[in-house]
């Protein structure tokens, strides 16, 4: 594991919501009326939503693009997505966007007047995360190595501020913990894939 890379839940400003519970809200009184743009049926920012939906009981209509579609974010076309924080962020400081939340289920030291959606909503956590794996038969001893050279690399100064400002958060784990990670993860995307019912296009 290397670090955790929870994703900004961004809205164009012409959206009346100001916050993550009045745009909760807004939603429920509007359902089907918010537009929320994805980079595809199945990827990470659409199984977030997805997530939402299922905790939350609203109601998007979900566009997904096979190409960019900050564009039609920022003219309003589509109101609302999910988006890496290096991808969003100039756009919130320059006023283009509006910062909900972060897709994580507390704040992040990254932006810490942003409010993790797991305050509002006990439970959620929908941060994705970058790690290093080697193949099942690698010998214990040689994972046990490289695990406490990345782990040390991960917890250097110079690296920690490296994966700040691309707003990810540094983060160690035993082989043992990430693989743990792993299978949970799998197991609780699976099972937001059976119940929103999608399907490989």
């Amino acid at each position: 594991m290397i670090c955790s890379a929870p994703f900004l839940l961004v809205a164009n400003p012409a959206l009346p919501a100001k916050t993550f519970r009045e745009f909760i809200a807004y939603a429920k009184a509007n359902p089907g009326k918010i537009n929320m743009a994805s980079p595809g049926v199945g990827t990470t920012p659409h199984l977030m939503y997805e997530l939402l939906k299922i905790m939350t009981g609203i109601e998007l209509v979900h566009v997904p693009y096979r190409t960019g579609y900050v564009a039609d974010l920022l003219s309003g076309q589509v109101q609302i997505a999910f988006s890496t924080i290096t991808q969003a962020i100039q756009y919130v400081r320059d006023g283009k966007l509006r910062a909900l939340a972060l897709s994580s289920a507390a704040r992040s030291d990254v932006l810490p007047d942003v409010p993790a959606i797991g305050e509002s909503v006990p439970g959620y956590d929908a941060s994705g995360w970058f790690g290093i794996c080697a193949p099942k038969a690698t010998p214990a001893a040689v994972t046990d190595k490289l695990n406490k050279t990345i782990n040390a690399i991960v917890a250097e100064p110079d690296t920690r501020k490296r994966l700040a400002a691309l707003g990810v958060l540094p983060l160690s784990m035993t082989p043992a913990e990430f693989g743990k990670l792993i299978a949970d993860d799998t197991e609780k995307w699976a099972k937001v894939i059976r119940q929103a019912n999608i399907k490989v296009e």
